[in-house]
C-alpha cells in the first residue's frame, strides 16, 4: 500500500527532526526541507496529501509560502505551526486556505490527529468537487467560471456595466474568453431576449466584412442576386460583438464610427439611411492606445468603443480558476464521448497547475478533451496531460501564424533579390515604403542578403 506523502517545512532542524521521526513512526512518508524554496521545488516533483508549515521561515512566512504551494498543488491541506504570541496570524492562515494551526510547544499525537483530519477533508473535498454544481451562485453566468480574484474582479465589472448601454472594449490575450465575456454582458442586460451577434474582422477580407457588417443591395457588385441584411440590422435592439477590431480595415472603421455616432448607415449600393439601436461590445488582443499611435487605428473610433474597458487576465495569472475548469471540462466532454470519468490525477493537476497555458483557457479545453479522448480509465492521468499528439506542432494563433508566414516571406524575396528593396517590392506587388515598414516591424535588414 502507498503511504501518505507530508511534506514539513521549518527552518528549526532539531524541530524539523523531531517531526519527522514522529511521523515515520506513524506510517506517513515524510519530507522535510528547512528552506522555503526546497519546498517550492519539492512540491513541483511529489504530490503531498498534507504540509506542515512554520509560520516564521528564512525569507517568507508561512502564509505567504502556502499560497505559492496551493498554486501548485490545489488540494493539499496545510497545517501551520505558529508560537504562542502568533495566533492572530495563524488564525489568517486558516481564513486563508490553511486546515489549522497548532502552537509551539504541541503534543506529537494532536499533530497526527490534525492529519489524519487533513486527510479525511481532502478525501470528503474530492467527493464534493465531482458532484456539486462548479458554478457559484453568485456569478449566474452561463459557462464563466472565476474563482480567482482577478476574474472576481471581472465578474463583478460585468454586473455593474451590463444594464447599461455603454460601448465595451473587451482587451485580452486569444484563449481568455472575450466572446463568453460578451455574451454575459449581453443576457444580463435588458436587451437579452434580442439577438446576440458576433463577428471576427481579422478572419473577413475587407470588401466582405463591409458587406457582411452593413449588407447590400441587389445588384450592389458582382454576385449581389439579391438584397441581403448586414449584422447591424439583424442585431437591431440588441447586441453585436465585433472581435479582433484591432485588424479591422482603416476604410471600415471610418463606417463603423458613423454608425457609433449617427446610430444610422447606409447598405452598399443604397442611397437611403436606416436607424439602428445597436450596443457594440468590441475585443482585441491588441494594445489599441499603441495601434492609434502608429497610425492603424483611428483615434476617435478608439474613445468611442473605449467607453468601458475591461481587461482579461491570461490564465497563468488565475492559476486558482485551473482546478475548477479543469473539472468542468472534464464533465463535460466526459458527457459528450459517454465516458464516466470522474477527476485527473493528483500528478495530472500538478502538471497542469505549473504550466503556464499560452493559449490561455481554449488550451486547457482542448488539452483535457484530447485526454477524455484518449483513456479508457476513470482518471486522467499525468501521461494524456499535455502530451502533443503524433506530428503536431505547437499551435500558433492566427496573428503569430501570419507574422511568421510574412517575415518567412520577405526575408525569402530578399534573398532571391540579393537584398535589392526595390525588386523585392515589385515581386510582392507592393510600394517599396509599405515593405520597408514590414522589414522595420520583424527586424529585417537588407543588408544581410546582399553579396
Amino acid at each position: 500500500m502507498t503511504k501518505t506523502k507530508i511534506l514539513v517545512v521549518d527552518d528549526d532542524k532539531n524541530l524539523l527532526d523531531l517531526i519527522s521521526m514522529r511521523l515515520v513512526a506513524s506510517g506517513y512518508e515524510v519530507t522535510a526541507v528547512d528552506h522555503e524554496n526546497q519546498a517550492k521545488e519539492v512540491a513541483a516533483q511529489e504530490i503531498f496529501s498534507v504540509a506542515v508549515i512554520d509560520l516564521q521561515l528564512v525569507n517568507q512566512n508561512g502564509i505567504s509560502l502556502m499560497e505559492e504551494l496551493h498554486l501548485i498543488q490545489p488540494d493539499m491541506q496545510v497545517i501551520i505551526l505558529t508560537a504562542h504570541g502568533s495566533i492572530g496570524s495563524a488564525v489568517e492562515a486558516m481564513e486563508r486556505g490553511a486546515l489549522n494551526y497548532l502552537t509551539k510547544p504541541f503534543d506529537s499525537r494532536e499533530l497526527i490527529l490534525q492529519i489524519e483530519r487533513g486527510l479525511e477533508k481532502s478525501k470528503l473535498t474530492g467527493e464534493i468537487s465531482r458532484l456539486k454544481e462548479l458554478l457559484e451562485e453568485r456569478f449566474k453566468f452561463t459557462n464563466i467560471i472565476g474563482r480567482s480574484e482577478p476574474m472576481r474582479r471581472v465578474l463583478d465589472q460585468v454586473a455593474r456595466i451590463a444594464s447599461t448601454d455603454s460601448n465595451v472594449a473587451i482587451y485580452g490575450a486569444s484563449g481568455t474568453g472575450k466572446e463568453l465575456i460578451a455574451k454575459a454582458i449581453h443576457i444580463s442586460s435588458q436587451r437579452k431576449d434580442e439577438p446576440f451577434l458576433a463577428i471576427n474582422c481579422a478572419a473577413i477580407p475587407e470588401s466582405l466584412l463591409e458587406s457582411e457588417l452593413f449588407g447590400y443591395e441587389k445588384g450592389a457588385f458582382t454576385g449581389a442576386v439579391k438584397n441581403s441584411r448586414g449584422l447591424f440590422s439583424r442585431a437591431d435592439h440588441g447586441t453585436l460583438f465585433l472581435d479582433e477590431i484591432g485588424d479591422m480595415q482603416f476604410s471600415i472603421q471610418a463606417k463603423l464610427l458613423r454608425v457609433l455616432q449617427e446610430k444610422t448607415f447606409v447598405p452598399l449600393g443604397s442611397e437611403k439611411p436606416i436607424s439602428v439601436d445597436v450596443r457594440v461590445i468590441v475585443a482585441t488582443n491588441k494594445n489599441l492606445k499603441e495601434e492609434v499611435k502608429k497610425g492603424n487605428f483611428r483615434e476617435d473610433l478608439f474613445y468611442r468603443i473605449h467607453v468601458i474597458p475591461i481587461e482579461l487576465p491570461p490564465l497563468k495569472d488565475r492559476k486558482e480558476d485551473i482546478p475548477p475548469l479543469v473539472d468542468h471540462f472534464v464533465k463535460k466532454y466526459s458527457e459528450l464521448m459517454e465516458k464516466k470519468i470522474k477527476s485527473v490525477s493528483p500528478e495530472g493537476m500538478q502538471k497542469m497547475m505549473l504550466h503556464d497555458w499560452p493559449g490561455n483557457v481554449r488550451e486547457l479545453e482542448n488539452t483535457i478533451e484530447y485526454a477524455v479522448a484518449m483513456t479508457n480509465c476513470d482518471i486522467l492521468g499525468e501521461d494524456l496531460i499535455l502530451q502533443k499528439k503524433e506530428g503536431q506542432q505547437d499551435l500558433l494563433t492566427l496573428q503569430e501564424a501570419r507574422a511568421a508566414f510574412e517575415k518567412n516571406y520577405i526575408q525569402d524575396l530578399l534573398k532571391i533579390t540579393g537584398g535589392n528593396v526595390s525588386k523585392a517590392a515589385e515581386l510582392a506587388g507592393k510600394y517599396r515604403a509599405d515593405l520597408y515598414n514590414m522589414m522595420k516591424k520583424h527586424g529585417i535588414s537588407p543588408q544581410e542578403f546582399k553579396s
